[in-house]
């Protein structure tokens, strides 16, 4: 058995709040990949079904991250002004956490609710290649039946207070006319993500019907799991060590390329930049630079699937950002009246004939195209002198300069 660490961590949420949330992982050996687990509705992330689901998943190599959206447990904000669409960001802004402090969760789980927020979320994270439901709704608008005759209240009054699992909590009228707008079963059509939906067919939650209409309208990679006679919450222990065992085994096929660990890799010396295929695609990249992890991919017309921006987006935004740092740091230094600068790029290929201001005469060359907006009160004299500048940027002269690239094979 692995020993089980858990963390108490606090992100912002999508309506800016602090969100309260914690990691379960393994203490010692390398983390398998990355996970959110999303709660059912109003219960939070210290629920007993979140609590035994992400600590079994950390037992066997997966760290996940588990939080209280806003307005519940101990996050910030008022759950009576949340929406569903509120929950799916908060779930963005999680994944957006992880990305910056760890790497980007490849799987979202999802209870209830929970699941049909990954459902909906999955979209906007880039790294997840697996998504699984727990007694998932096909319909987020399934939830009204839970407030029953306060729906009306609701409707009228703007918002009532309504009893859930033994809680009173107040609902408005924004959360309903909310799910009513959402059309999960046709997102779920193009999730574009291994999908595992389980669910229990006894479920008086959420009935079995659910997991069909969600099964039926994903595309495969997909399965389904039965949950036999577990309740909806999952409050036997069994039930959650059971989905825990069966989303181990499950998931494991879908974390990258095989016997690969998703982690921070070696630790990089300042200049030093390492890019690796994450298996989110034939082309899909990590790149690691800086202590930052961004993603790297070709257009889907040239074969990869737009995870990220192309090599030479990156080569141009290196090349702009450069231009930009400075053209600020020389107007700083000279107390110009440089308000905002703007480096706009493209490259192409074109015939040197085509090029009147190239220096070659002849044949194909590679054009970078840049222009440089400069707002500010400056002279007409200042702002030559500027663009004079934009060329002795540091990547400008690298690229322009006597260049040898040395490539052998790492130790």
């Amino acid at each position: 058995m692995t020993e089980v660490v858990t963390e108490d961590v606090e992100f912002t949420g999508s309506e800016g709040h602090t969100l309260s949330a914690r990691i379960d992982r393994p203490r010692e050996g390398a983390i398998a990949g990355w996970a959110v687990f999303a709660h059912c509705f109003t219960c939070g992330k210290d629920f007993v079904a979140a609590r035994r689901i992400s600590r079994a998943l950390a037992d066997r190599g997966l760290a996940v991250l588990r939080f209280d959206f806003t307005g519940l447990g101990a996050s910030e904000g008022e759950f009576a002004t949340t929406t569903f669409s509120s929950n799916v960001g908060d779930l963005v802004a999680g994944a957006d956490w992880l990305r910056k402090n760890h790497a980007g969760p490849r799987v979202l789980i999802g209870h209830s609710l929970g699941g049909a927020a990954v459902l909906a979320a999955a979209g906007e994270i880039p790294e997840v290649t697996a998504v699984a439901t727990i007694g998932a709704p096909a319909d987020p608008a399934h939830v009204r039946r839970q407030f029953g005759d306060a729906v009306g209240e609701i409707e009228d009054e703007g918002s009532a207070e309504v009893e859930l699992g033994g809680r009173s909590l107040r609902i408005g009228r924004e959360f309903l006319d909310d799910i009513a707008r959402w059309d999960l079963v046709r997102r779920v059509g193009r999730l574009g993500r291994a999908l595992l939906v389980l669910h229990s067919p006894l479920d008086r939650v959420v009935a079995i019907e659910h997991a069909r209409r969600l099964f039926e309208a994903a595309k495969h990679p997909k399965s389904f799991v039965s949950l036999d006679d577990a309740d909806h919450l999952l409050t036997q222990s069994a039930d959650a060590e059971y989905v825990a065992t069966v989303l181990d085994a499950w998931v494991s096929r879908y974390l990258g390329r095989a016997g690969s660990v998703v982690g921070e890799g070696p630790l990089l010396q300042p200049g030093e930049v390492r890019v690796e295929e994450n298996g989110l695609g034939r082309l899909a990249q990590d790149v690691h630079a800086g202590g930052h992890r961004i993603l790297a991919d070709e257009p889907r017309e040239s074969g990869g699937n737009a995870t990220g921006p192309s090599p030479y987006d990156y080569l141009l935004a290196g090349l702009g950002a450069c231009t930009s740092m400075t053209l600020r740091m020389y107007a700083d230094h000279k107390g110009l009246p440089l308000r905002h600068v703007s480096v706009q790029m493209r490259h192409e290929r074109v015939h040197a004939e085509d090029c009147a201001a190239c220096e070659h005469e002849s044949g194909r060359l590679e054009l970078i195209q840049r222009r440089i907006s400069l707002q500010g009160d400056l002279t007409a004299a200042q702002r030559e002198r500027l663009l004079e500048i934009a060329d002795r940027c540091p990547v400008h002269r690298t690229l322009s300069g006597p260049l040898e690239i040395h490539t052998r094979e790492s130790d």
